[in-house]
């Protein structure tokens, strides 16, 4: 699929971000993806982040990537999540300005999933104009899940079979307790990095639409 690259800075709460924006020849929607864990190596081109947004450009999605405030060349340090979250708002706000005829999509993996899941469905900053999330390995184990039980914007869980750090059982009971619209869709992986099977998670995000 034809597509334009393009490398660009944004303007964000703790100085300029990094990022990337790709766009198909033909734009049926917007997708705004997050990368894991800014502490442990996460950026915008971990393979994992990249495969979901190959996946969502098959299917004729503009995907803006960035990286946190202090990953690469953004500016700012590290905010436990909180800032992380401003960076996003800060990006979705730019994206959906510079698209606004667009259905949106968030997406992220493992910190990154829980970023727009609270970008999403946060009680007090409530995305109205996201059309779904895909939280791919998302970790059971992290406080603060009180903000999905409300939460009635579509979300699509895409987990590892043998995620480490989000166990399928362990997710299932999350999402069960969840309301709909909703779905967890399983990818037959090694760990929590779809090891062995990002060909299958790309093809998963791409039939996703």
């Amino acid at each position: 699929m034809a597509r334009r690259i393009e490398s660009l800075f944004l303007p964000g709460p703790a100085g300029r971000l990094e990022a990337l924006l790709e766009e198909p020849s033909a734009a049926t929607g917007a997708a705004l993806l997050c990368h894991p864990h800014p502490q442990y190596g996460g950026t915008m081109h971990n393979k994992v982040v990249y495969r979901i947004a190959r996946g969502l450009r098959h299917t004729g999605h503009v995907v803006l990537r960035f990286n946190y405030r202090g990953v690469n060349l953004s500016e700012g340090g590290y905010a436990h999540g909180d800032g992380e979250l401003e960076d996003a708002r800060a990006a979705l706000d730019i994206l959906r300005g510079r698209y606004p005829g667009l259905p949106l999509t968030l997406a992220g993996f493992s910190f990154g999933a829980r970023i727009v899941l609270r970008l999403a469905c946060g009680a007090a900053n409530r995305e109205t104009g996201v059309s779904r999330v895909i939280a791919a390995g998302l970790p059971t184990a992290y406080a603060g899940r009180s903000n999905l039980e409300g939460c009635t914007i579509p979300r699509v869980f895409v987990q590892s079979t043998r995620d480490e750090y989000g166990p399928v059982e362990e997710l299932r009971r999350v999402v069960e307790t969840l309301p709909e619209p909703k779905q967890l869709i399983l990818v037959d992986a090694q760990d929590h990095f779809f090891a062995g099977s990002l060909d299958k998670l790309e093809e998963t995000i791409a039939k996703l639409g």
